[in-house]
């Protein structure tokens, strides 16, 4: 079964501009098939984009180094990185077509501090970060919704954060029973449209 989070590249390549307008600021991105919501930037990304940049404002961002998990072609870390340049903001995803977009859209909304790198989920990450993100893939299967809750602990700072946007019809109950397993706290952070933000502190 074909689907977003594996490396598809005998899909045919038909590749697309879309627009976005994030905070006043407008955004484009080259998407294509085979890539998570090609037609347009989805609402969990936007809810996910809104609490983040909620909670940018209340706290000093510099030096903060941010990982996003399965980022496909780019959009919440090339908003985020553009809205708040004090960011170091690193992308990773498993698809050489989703690191293509997401490259070619870094440069595209002339955005310095963010980049992109192949890792299945955590494998090729070497650094800790303040925080890590993810709209995670849902229909790669619970088991790797679940590596990306369980592994994110390695790669977080003390008191580093996992903040992950979640449907609550496709597990977002169950992934917060496991975050707090691997965390010993998850907090809903907010709740849109049936989206839950759930965030996670990193308190060894």
């Amino acid at each position: 079964m074909n689907h977003y989070y594996m490396n598809n590249n005998d899909l045919k390549s038909e590749p697309k501009e879309i627009r976005a307008v994030f905070s006043v600021c407008s955004f484009s991105f080259i998407t294509d098939n085979g890539v998570f919501s090609k037609g347009s930037v989805d609402y969990g990304s936007k809810v996910l984009i809104n609490a983040l940049s909620k909670y940018f404002e209340t706290i000093p961002l510099k030096g903060k180094r941010v990982l996003d998990v399965g980022c496909g072609y780019g959009p919440i870390g090339i908003v985020l990185g553009t809205l708040y340049p004090k960011l170091r903001m690193d992308m990773v995803d498993i698809s050489d077509r989703a690191i293509e977009l997401a490259r070619n859209n870094i440069k595209l909304n002339n955005v310095s501090n963010v980049s992109i790198f192949k890792s299945n989920l955590y494998d090729n990450v070497t650094n800790k970060y303040s925080i890590i993100i993810s709209n995670p893939p849902i229909r790669a299967g619970k088991h790797i919704v679940h590596a990306i809750l369980e592994n994110a602990k390695k790669y977080l700072e003390d008191l580093g954060e996992l903040w992950i946007v979640i449907q609550k019809k496709q597990g977002a109950p169950s992934a917060k029973k496991k975050m707090i397993h691997v965390f010993g706290n998850a907090e809903v952070v907010e709740r849109d449209k049936g989206y839950f933000i759930i965030r996670s502190i990193n308190k060894n």
